[in-house]
């Protein structure tokens, strides 16, 4: 059922252990009211459990997210205050874990991701339950160049951090986590960095990765569409992010040719 956890055995950090293959779905939302009902109902086609986390909406997107509780398609968690997409998933994970889940497919809230990727991700998951699995967008002709721009300058620090070819894009938000490592991947963005960073953390990590493709198309205003990219201090977050990592990396390679780590 959706609304009564099972029960599970967890470990000293509150992460289900020797647990079978559970997935769910987690979708962060903020101010999407006219697209994540879309969302969750195409998500439970395949899935019976969702888990909406309201990033701190406003009354219209509040609203939307209680309506979905309220009818019984998703577990929601409202959050009182913005804190951002990481943020949002990051309660996602922590609420799956409690559950008992496994797994999570997480997709934005914004209708912007076909979601008829999803038995292939699933399979994908099922099939190597270790493994990260990462959705790659093809485009239509509604991607702003702003976002096409982003993701390149993205891929080339990302390949830099992971090896040329190990993730073929790390901005999308359609994958799905092993929420174990996802919760153990000591991710610190918040933002729009989120996605990037814990992608390539898992990755650095040893946690393989799968790339599955996925068509995108961004909605218009009309039809409900709604972008919380900001160009500039997502792109600055984006590039301290990228930062840290490098740094990291640096330092760890000149204290193991100094014998001091491994």
């Amino acid at each position: 059922m959706l609304d009564r956890p099972r029960r599970v055995r967890h470990n000293r950090d509150g992460i289900a252990v020797n647990a079978p293959f559970r997935l769910c779905a987690v979708v962060p939302t903020y101010d999407n009211p006219r697209t994540v009902r879309g969302v969750v109902e195409r998500l439970r086609a395949h899935l019976d459990d969702v888990i909406v986390v309201d990033d701190g909406s406003g009354p219209d997107g509040r609203a939307a997210c209680a309506a979905l509780a309220a009818d019984g398609l998703a577990i929601v968690h409202h959050r009182a205050q913005n804190g951002g997409k990481g943020r949002a998933v990051k309660t996602g994970f922590a609420e799956a874990a409690a559950r008992g889940f496994t797994h999570a497919f997480q997709v934005d809230a914004d209708g912007q991701h076909d979601l008829a990727c999803l038995p292939d991700f699933l399979a994908a998951a099922r099939a190597q339950p270790t493994a990260l699995v990462l959705g790659y967008p093809v485009y239509d002709a509604t991607a702003p160049r702003t976002r096409t721009t982003a993701r390149k300058v993205t891929k080339f620090w990302v390949d830099v951090e992971t090896g040329k070819g190990t993730i073929t894009d790390a901005l999308i938000g359609c994958r799905v986590y092993p929420v174990a490592a996802a919760l153990a991947s000591g991710t610190r963005g918040d933002r729009m960095d989120f996605d990037v960073e814990i992608a390539v953390r898992l990755a650095r990590s040893g946690v393989p990765v799968v790339n599955l493709p996925v068509r995108v198309r961004y909605l218009s205003a009309d039809e409900g569409g709604i972008s919380h990219f900001r160009p500039v201090r997502d792109i600055v977050a984006l590039s301290w992010m990228h930062s840290r990592i490098c740094t990291g990396i640096s330092v760890r390679w000149v204290l193991r040719r100094l014998g001091v780590a491994r």
